[in-house]
């Protein structure tokens, strides 16, 4: 477990407040009081008065935040005035992991993008023909907690798509294996080359990049609740004009990439797999057989 203290630095004529890392400390259980007890021990050990505690921030794990048995509530009891907020941050990452869990074309375009790093990332030689391609970012494996940071999965495809098809290209042109040459002409031909994925890399990356912007501010040193309220709220501003607008100019911007790529800017309709339902499921929305694959997208 890592502990780190705020605390307001006194010692000079200009007061300033100070973020300190103070290490790792080791655990053998994970309940509320087990992690409490090691937390109050350390703040002896460095002779620090738990009373002087004024706030505690913790991520969303129940043995830190609960109520009833988590490591705040233990430290309210011994000191009320130990306010407790939770991380602003890992609370916006789980907003967003909870948001993209619920649509399948989200789950789809991620696995997309694992795949395509994953194909160079086997071998040195794949890795140095998409360098021998690229000029720019390489792309970086799809973290599986960190969320806003996959703007940075996103943003080397999104810059560079017509590079990065090419160097599949040649990837499948060139390896031995046939399966990793299948993968890749795969990734080249029905991924990259497909509209479909151009439009949702342009919607995913701008919402990424207005979500990382946030992520990045509630993380600062020297951030103030105020600020943070505020920059929670342009991002919901954002999200509620991205409803109306975004769309709209998303499609625009990738029918530009798309025609630099040579690719058809018109979404094709793939034909649905019909699977039996139990009895108890909803039956699908009568409205979504007769949408056009742009609307349904």
């Amino acid at each position: 477990m890592s502990i780190i203290i705020r605390y307001v630095d006194s010692s000079s004529s200009h007061v300033c407040i100070e973020e300190s890392f103070l290490g790792f400390l080791d655990v053998n259980d994970t309940t509320g009081q087990w992690l409490f007890e090691v937390l109050e021990n350390e703040l002896k050990l460095l002779d620090l008065d738990i009373d002087d505690v004024r706030g505690q921030g913790y991520d969303n794990g129940s043995n830190m935040k609960g109520n009833q048995q988590g490591v705040q509530r233990r430290l309210l009891n011994v000191n009320p005035r130990a306010f407790y907020s939770a991380c602003g941050c890992h609370s916006l990452n789980l907003t967003l992991c909870d948001m993209a869990k619920t649509c399948g074309k989200a789950k789809d375009f991620f696995g997309i993008i694992q795949r395509i790093y994953t194909t160079f990332a086997n071998s040195t030689k794949k890795w140095q023909i998409l360098k021998n391609n690229i000029t720019g970012l390489t792309p970086k494996s799809v973290s599986a907690t960190r969320w806003e940071s996959r703007v940075d999965s996103v943003k080397a495809i999104r810059l560079q798509c017509a590079d990065i098809r090419e160097a599949l290209l040649q990837v499948s042109e060139t390896d031995n294996d046939t399966k990793t040459s299948s993968e890749a002409k795969g990734l080249a031909n029905n991924e990259l080359g497909e509209y479909v994925f151009i439009v949702a890399i342009v919607i995913w990356y701008e919402v990424l990049y207005a979500v990382n912007l946030v992520s990045k501010h509630l993380q600062a040193k020297d951030m103030l609740i105020g600020v943070a309220i505020e920059k929670v709220q342009g991002l919901l501003s954002f999200f509620k004009g991205y409803r109306d607008t975004g769309f709209l100019e998303a499609l625009e911007i990738a029918k530009v990439i798309a025609l630099e790529m040579d690719i058809g800017t018109t979404f094709h309709k793939r034909r649905e797999i019909k699977r039996k339902r139990h009895f108890d499921e909803n039956p699908d929305d009568a409205n979504v057989a007769t949408q056009s694959a742009e609307e349904s997208f």
